[in-house]
């Protein structure tokens, strides 16, 4: 299960088309607290995590969640309007494990997300994690 942490209606109604469209079973939060909520009671294989939410930051929220042992194996992956030079490194060093920019390639985001699922952790330690990108 993906969960999609995003406040804007638009965008997560198109994130949720597209994932569920290719087989993907997803929920979704649109606040810190109800993301919070949803990572401990339902467990998500990947949250797609964006960064700018109404009750917080995303990134914040990421940190949180890698910082507790019962979640830190989550998967999160930022989503972020922000695709300026630097911003990929800050989601990283929050703790996400991948970085996808708005606006979304609605081509390529099943796939990337697939990756990450699919990724060998053994690879992250040498630093060839597939899936992330970012646009320039």
């Amino acid at each position: 299960m993906i969960l999609v942490v995003e406040d804007n209606p638009a965008n997560l109604l198109l994130v949720r088309s597209v994932l569920q469209l290719n087989g993907m079973t997803v929920a979704a939060a649109a606040t810190v607290a109800e993301a919070r909520r949803a990572i401990v009671e339902a467990r998500p294989d990947l949250v797609l995590m964006d960064v700018r939410l109404p009750d917080g930051n995303g990134l914040d929220l990421t940190r949180e969640l890698k910082a507790s042992p019962a979640t830190a194996a989550v998967l999160i992956v930022a989503l972020t309007a922000h695709a300026m030079k630097g911003d990929d490194e800050a989601a990283r060093a929050a703790g996400c494990d991948g970085f996808i920019t708005k606006p979304l390639d609605t081509r390529t985001l099943t796939g990337d997300l697939r990756r990450f699922l699919d990724r060998d952790p053994a690879a992250d330690l040498q630093g060839t994690a597939p899936g992330s990108r970012s646009r320039p």
